[in-house]
């Protein structure tokens, strides 16, 4: 994947699943094209095979077990998003974060089916935990920042500089509050790759013209 890069979740937002999946995933799939911006989207299990048969863009399942094929109810396996065509996943993300062991025994198992793996971690002291499994990105995200009106560039900057320094150059991606191309720019410069959103594009009131916006960022 190119660095920098827009991870945009769509979580199970109402304005980001089923057919207003398709046409978010549509809407950054253009933006892709038009821009040459590295974008990827990450989509709740139902919508995958749908939204991959639609773009080009990368996608990514919003979570795997590391449990394989067997007696499980309720699982998502990454053999059966590897199979329908999933660029990668995400893991531990602060609305499912997951233990140390389930953490390291999924990314193991998602590498050995050439899954791109981002973890996710809330502070830079939890990113040097997560490193050891050996992510391709870790993604910090400030808790108290995620969904709300101030971006982690601006609220914590800190905390991206002092990842970086933990995660290592070209490793680290970072989210909360990132609603702005400024809000990208600003990361950028203090040292990530690139970031994780989610409502800045989702519950905006025009989504392409939101991430038109954030990609100005990624050209500084």
């Amino acid at each position: 994947m190119k660095l920098p890069v827009i991870i945009v979740n769509f979580k199970v937002y109402q304005e980001a699943t089923g057919e207003n999946a398709l046409k978010l995933a549509r809407i950054h799939d253009e933006v892709a094209a038009e821009t040459g911006a590295s974008i990827g989207i990450a989509v709740n299990a139902v919508d995958l095979v749908n939204v991959i048969g639609t773009v080009k863009i990368p996608v990514f399942a919003q979570h795997v077990d590391h449990t394989g094929y067997g007696s499980w109810t309720g699982k998502v396996l990454a053999e059966q998003v590897k199979a329908v065509g999933c660029y990668g996943t995400l893991l531990n993300h602060a609305e499912y974060q997951i233990g140390n062991e389930e953490l390291e025994q999924s990314v193991k198992k998602c590498h050995e089916l050439g899954l791109f793996v981002i973890a996710c971690a809330e502070t830079p002291a939890r990113a040097a935990e997560v490193k050891k499994f050996e992510p391709d990105l870790i993604a910090v995200e400030p808790p108290d920042l995620i969904g709300g009106d101030i971006s982690v560039s601006r609220a914590e900057p800190g905390v991206i500089v002092e990842a970086v320094k933990i995660a290592g150059q070209g490793r680290l991606l970072v989210g909360a509050g990132v609603k702005s191309g400024e809000d990208v720019k600003i990361a950028l410069q203090l040292g990530a790759s690139g970031v994780l959103l989610a409502s800045g594009v989702i519950k905006a009131d025009d989504p392409k013209k939101a991430l038109l916006d954030i990609v100005k960022g990624l050209d500084f």
